[in-house]
């Protein structure tokens, strides 16, 4: 497995380390409960330096991205981050993504996850026909996501940029924590607000410490940052959505820009959307029971209609939910399904996302 420049750090602190993505990773510190709570009410970091990047240069780089992108690229103006998928040509998703304008000309950073950084980087050089430049910088950069609703106060006096004047997915870049050329990014995958900060790899150990000393910051592992992207109904690749799942199933219409151009899978997605889909990806709560990716979903009738994707015990709310795939119109809000596991069958009910609704 590889390791961030942080592990020995994580391991001090007595996180419990087991590999994600081929990345030893911090799980948990002290519990998922008080981490995640510490994102919801306060301020949490975790480390996310396993993700990828890649940089795309060159005059038809726009050109390029809206083929294999499918949200629309050319709507992003310098400084501004969108969120995306790549469509395979089947009708999937090769992995969804971030894709940032830089302030260099056509330039663009993309930002997707560790688990397909190889297979993304291969399916981009497989699908070149531009005049681009593509360069994986995922080995060269780190990254810090600091999530929370104190955030924007605790980072402030660590750079003289104006963090409040970072909108939601926007990005400045300059000097945080004595680090020049750090890109500060108003997103995140919990729902609670706070940034993510890009910078050298050799300077994330610096970052860490920088963000440490107030002692206000609480150190978060992935099993928090799952609970808390579930709550707010954000999908997980491999889970929620594969390469056998296609963008209009899975929700995620609104980053499928029908009307910018042809683009891999296009025309799937348009007849998908003329013709509607036979299945939707639906959240559901339960009452006592924690639903699992790879559980069965059926009707009253005990026809299978689906499976479950994703699970876990919401500490926001204090009791099961989960995610998965069933036939219409078992979709809609209020209808009563049943989650099964061999001979085990315990009732759900269909929800809206998100099931959480952050206050600030």
């Amino acid at each position: 497995m590889k390791n961030t420049p942080l592990t020995t750090i994580h391991e001090a602190l007595g996180a419990k380390m087991a590999g994600f993505a081929g990345y030893n990773m911090p799980i948990v510190y002290t519990s998922i409960s008080e981490e995640h709570h510490a994102v919801r009410s306060n301020a949490g970091v975790f480390d996310v330096s396993h993700m990828g990047e890649f940089m795309v240069r060159g005059p038809e780089s726009l050109d390029f991205l809206q083929k294999v992108t499918s949200n629309d690229v050319s709507q992003l103006k310098i400084g501004q981050a969108q969120y995306s998928c790549l469509p395979n040509k089947d009708g999937g998703i090769v992995d969804d993504l971030l894709v940032y304008r830089m302030p260099e000309e056509h330039t663009y950073m993309l930002v997707v996850n560790a688990s397909n950084i190889d297979k993304d980087w291969q399916w981009l050089l497989d699908n070149v026909d531009h005049e681009v430049q593509l360069e994986n910088i995922s080995e060269k950069t780190g990254l810090l996501a600091v999530q929370g609703p104190h955030a924007t106060e605790l980072l402030q006096p660590l750079t003289n940029i104006d963090l409040k004047d970072i909108g939601f997915y926007h990005f400045k870049i300059g000097s945080f924590a004595g680090i020049d050329n750090t890109i500060i990014s108003a997103t995140g995958y919990t729902g609670s607000g706070g940034f993510e900060l890009y910078v050298r790899e050799d300077k994330l150990p610096r970052l860490w410490e920088k963000l440490m000393e107030g002692g206000d910051i609480q150190p978060a592992g992935l099993g928090a940052r799952d609970t808390l992207r579930l709550e707010m109904g954000y999908c997980l690749y491999g889970n929620d959505i594969t390469d056998k799942t296609s963008p209009i199933e899975a929700g995620l219409g609104w980053i499928t820009k029908l009307d910018k151009g042809d683009f891999n899978s296009s025309d799937i997605f348009k007849k998908q959307k003329e013709d509607g889909v036979s299945r939707r990806l639906a959240g559901f709560t339960t009452e006592k029971r924690v639903p699992r990716q790879g559980y069965g979903i059926e009707n009253e009738d005990g026809e299978v209609i689906g499976e479950v994707t994703s699970g876990t015990q919401s500490p926001s709310l204090g009791h099961p939910i989960g995610m998965g795939y069933v036939k219409k119109p078992y979709d809609k809000k209020g209808t009563r399904i049943f989650i099964t596991r061999g001979s085990k069958r315990f009732e759900a009910e269909v929800r809206r996302l998100p099931f959480y609704k952050p206050t600030t």
